[in-house]
């Protein structure tokens, strides 16, 4: 898995059509995307080998080490203005999962948008927007994914972290355009659809279906019930003591109750 990844290799494997860059540092794919969406015309993989500044979700830093992981942004083109956009983080959590199962990989989805496999963190998806200069919408769509993770960066981190050391030693052309297809795929049919074509599938990959979960916001619990999935828009269903409400993906975040 050494060497430097290729973008003609990437899109020779992708079926897509979507054209991509590689680089071999920045601070943030994400942030390099936003600054050129009102010049691009079609949908566009960004990959830095090495990020610097990469983020996450609440101005959160998203730390990795070159070589360890993945990180990529995918811009994508969407008519109408940003309420198009509600539940697309979740849709595209479905459609990595789905993907790395494809590769043998089992993973399960943690409202709103992180990876889990054996319930610690594997990926974290971040959705931003920019507008078009026809009125469409841009959404960038940020993806961390560990391949494998040093002791030493997961002390930085602070708590566990999970990998996939199995994907680490596939061609990793080739495993970037599995994931870029899986992604284009469900930007396509979301466009389309909407996240109502997603909730059922994920549904089925939620980490905590049925169980006591808390909602938090800066350290402060505004919730506790059991978590009950996702509804057609993304919000998730949480069972309480005074019956079901609907939880808006803002910065909260949810918790597994101890």
């Amino acid at each position: 898995m050494s060497g430097t990844m290729n973008a003609q290799q990437i899109m020779a494997h992708a079926t897509s059509g979507v054209a991509v860059e590689v680089v071999l540092e920045t601070g943030s794919t994400n942030a390099d995307l936003l600054a050129r969406a009102s010049a691009l015309t079609a949908p566009l993989l960004l990959i830095a080998e090495h990020q610097t500044a990469g983020r996450g979700r609440a101005g959160r830093s998203w730390l990795s080490a070159p070589g360890d992981s993945l990180t990529f942004s995918l811009a994508w083109r969407f008519d109408g203005g940003l309420q198009r956009l509600t539940g697309l983080p979740l849709a595209v959590g479905v459609a990595l999962a789905e993907t790395l199962g494809r590769l043998g990989q089992q993973v399960q989805l943690k409202w709103p948008n992180d990876l889990l496999k054996d319930g610690d963190k594997l990926a974290g998806i971040l959705v931003e927007t920019a507008a078009g200069s026809d009125g469409a919408t841009w959404a960038i769509v940020g993806i961390g994914l560990n391949l494998v993770m040093p002791d030493e960066l997961e002390q930085r981190i602070g708590r566990a972290v999970a990998a996939v050391p199995w994907l680490a030693r596939m061609d990793r052309d080739t495993l970037v355009a599995a994931l870029l297809d899986g992604v284009a795929a469900a930007l396509a049919q979301f466009a389309n659809e909407g996240f109502a074509g997603f909730a059922g599938r994920w549904n089925l990959l939620h980490a905590y279906q049925g169980q006591s979960v808390t909602i938090v916001d800066r350290g402060e619990v505004l919730h506790e019930g059991l978590a009950a999935g996702v509804d057609d828009v993304g919000r998730l269903l949480l069972d309480t003591a005074e019956g079901r409400i609907a939880i808006v993906a803002g910065d909260v975040s949810l918790r597994p109750k101890d």
